[in-house]
């Protein structure tokens, strides 16, 4: 009774199956990599801006100002409005003209959830050039 232990030879001596324990361990290696560097590409780094020293830009010939007051009451230009009919005063402002870039001003002491919430009421009217409005400081 005969017996072949090599079945996988061929006549010349050589393998055909795919040895993949050297595959696995550079993967376990590349694992344990992004497993350490991982948390370290994070950033909590709490940080105080300045204000803006930058020349302002130049004026448009009629600019569509948005203002929020601290009691969260809503103006285009001197006009007051309200959230549901934002939309129609400043296409009437703009005359539909939606690439027309509406400068926007909000009390500091107005809330993150206002502030966004009167942007993506512009966002979604179509006003996706927004000009954030700040206090000029003096150049140090």
């Amino acid at each position: 009774m005969a017996m072949r232990l090599n079945e996988d030879l061929d006549n010349n001596g050589e393998m055909h199956e795919i040895n993949v324990t050297p595959f696995i361990d550079v993967m376990l290696v590349l694992l344990i990599i992004f497993m350490v560097a991982a948390p370290l590409a994070t950033v909590d780094v709490r940080v105080n801006l300045p204000a803006s020293t930058s020349s302002p830009q130049p004026r448009p010939e009629k600019p569509v100002y948005l203002s929020i007051k601290a009691d969260k009451q809503l103006f285009i230009g001197n006009e007051a409005v309200n959230t549901e009919n934002l939309v129609n005063v400043l296409n009437a402002q703009t005359e539909g003209k939606k690439d027309t870039t509406i400068f926007f001003q909000a009390d500091k002491s107005v809330d993150y959830e206002t502030l966004m919430g009167v942007m993506d009421s512009l966002r979604q009217a179509g006003y996706l050039k927004i000009g954030l409005m700040g206090m000029e400081s003096a150049a140090k």
